[in-house]
């Protein structure tokens, strides 16, 4: 169902069932999976590959020009998976040649309203981003991660799988995966047991997490020797070998422990 009232440009590929309210405007280079809402006076710009049943909400951009002095208009996306809500006044800027020359939002996400996410950030799957967060570019964020609130994230910093960070953060640092981090500067505050649990992990793979940022935070220990403490100690697991590898192909170095200065 398309609405009089929209434009939409004879070359975008809207598919089946998908519905646009009025006042949207749709550009050229556009693909819109089945079973998508758009709401009225968002605007979907050249580069934009939207899946199946998205909602997109009043007032949101999705795949404008990055804000990035560096980008010479090339042509570049902003891919969004199925069943993503994109809430209202979102700007999802696509990537550039110099980076991944796409952006990309993983299925399942709810971005809140206000969200900016810059060029060549990649969101993983089942993503939640509150109200008002703003990414600059080059940041991954991986499935299960929560962002609260008006935090910002700096450029090319790595948010890890299943975690959480507390409404207001400023994030400098790389947040490896099932932790929960907050305070200020950011710091470690724990792991995600509660929403661990809610995916199905068992209580000895929580406890055994638990035990392994213990002596990453928690020990006082620098990074290469916790690191090599866990492999003598641990295991080989899943969560064990996800952890490490975080830790060390970390950039920009990782948040810092509990009570550290």
């Amino acid at each position: 169902m398309i609405q009089p009232l929209a434009y939409i440009h004879p070359q975008a590929k809207i598919a089946d069932n998908v519905v646009i309210e009025p006042f949207v405007t749709i550009h050229k280079d556009v693909e819109i999976g089945e079973g998508t809402w758009v709401g009225s006076n968002s605007v979907i710009m050249d580069g934009a590959r939207i899946g199946k049943n998205c909602r997109i909400f009043p007032g949101a951009v999705v795949s404008a020009p990055p804000q990035d002095l560096k980008y010479k208009g090339e042509p570049s996306t902003v891919t969004i998976g199925d069943n993503t809500v994109i809430r209202e006044c979102v700007t999802l800027n696509r990537g550039t040649a110099l980076d991944k020359n796409t952006t990309t939002i993983g299925s399942n996400c709810l971005l809140m309203a206000y969200v900016h996410v810059a060029h060549d950030c990649v969101i993983g799957d089942n993503v939640i981003i509150a109200n008002a967060v703003q990414l600059a570019g080059h940041i991954n964020v991986y499935d299960h991660a929560f962002i609260g609130g008006t935090s910002a994230v700096h450029q090319f910093v790595e948010i890890g799988a299943h975690s959480m960070i507390s409404g207001g953060s400023l994030v400098r640092k790389d947040v490896p995966p099932f932790t929960k981090a907050g305070r200020e500067p950011l710091s470690y505050i724990g792991i995600n047991s509660v929403g661990l649990r809610r995916r199905g992990f068992s209580a000895t793979t929580i406890n055994e997490i638990q035990e392994i940022y213990r002596i990453i935070f928690l020990k006082k220990y620098n990074v290469t020797k916790a690191l090599d403490i866990i492999e003598a100690e641990f295991n080989p697991t899943v969560e064990r070998d996800e952890i490490i590898n975080f830790v060390q192909n970390s950039q920009r170095g990782i948040m810092k422990g509990f009570g550290a200065v």
